[in-house]
C-alpha cells in the first residue's frame, strides 16, 4: 500500500514538476530559490493529503497550495540576504533570443507587483483558470480575485510601457 502511495506521488511530480516549477518561479516574481521553497513545500504538504487527494485534483491542490503559501511568504521581512562590498561578476550576455528576453522582461514586471495581484494574473492568465477558481486558490471571493487579476493587468501594462525603449 505504501509503495503504490510512493508510486503514485513520484508519477504525478515527475510529470508535473516543470509545469509546477514554473507557475512557483512566476508566483515569486522569478526567484528560482524561492520558488523551489514553495515548490517544496507544496509538495510536503501534498504528500501528506496523497491517498485522499490523489484521485481527485492533486495539481489544483499544489496551485492552491502554492499561491497562499507566497503570498505568505511575501510578507516576511527579510529573507537572509547579507549586503555585499562588490557585486558579483553578471553573466556574459550571449546569443539570447527575443522571446528569453521577453520573459525576463515579464518575470522582472511580475516581481514588482504585490503578492495577491501576482498570484492572481499568473493563475489567470499563465494558468488560464477560470476567476472562481482563480479565488478558490487565494481564498477570497470571486470579485476580489477579479479585482487583484484587473488591477496586476493594469500596473503590468504601466511597468512593461515605462521600460520600452527605441529600437535603433
Amino acid at each position: 500500500m505504501e509503495q503504490a502511495r510512493a508510486d503514485g506521488f513520484d508519477g504525478f511530480v515527475a510529470a508535473r514538476w516543470s509545469a509546477l516549477f514554473h507557475l512557483a518561479r512566476l508566483l515569486a516574481g522569478g526567484d528560482r530559490h524561492r520558488a523551489e521553497d514553495l515548490l517544496q513545500e507544496a509538495l510536503v504538504k501534498l504528500w501528506f493529503v496523497w491517498p485522499k487527494i490523489a484521485e481527485e485534483a492533486p495539481e489544483a491542490y499544489v496551485r492552491k497550495v502554492l499561491a497562499r503559501a507566497a503570498a505568505r511568504s511575501a510578507r516576511r521581512r527579510w529573507w537572509g540576504e547579507r549586503p555585499v562590498e562588490e557585486l558579483p561578476d553578471l553573466p556574459q550576455v550571449g546569443d539570447v533570443s527575443a522571446a528569453v528576453v521577453e520573459r525576463s522582461r515579464l518575470e522582472a514586471a511580475l516581481a514588482q507587483l504585490p503578492a495577491r495581484q501576482r498570484a492572481a494574473v499568473v493563475l489567470r492568465y499563465y494558468q488560464d483558470l477560470p476567476e472562481k477558481q482563480v479565488a478558490e486558490a487565494l481564498g477570497c471571493p470571486v470579485g476580489t480575485a477579479r479585482s487583484h487579476a484587473s488591477r496586476g493587468v493594469a500596473r503590468l501594462r504601466q511597468i512593461l510601457a515605462d521600460v520600452i525603449e527605441p529600437v535603433g
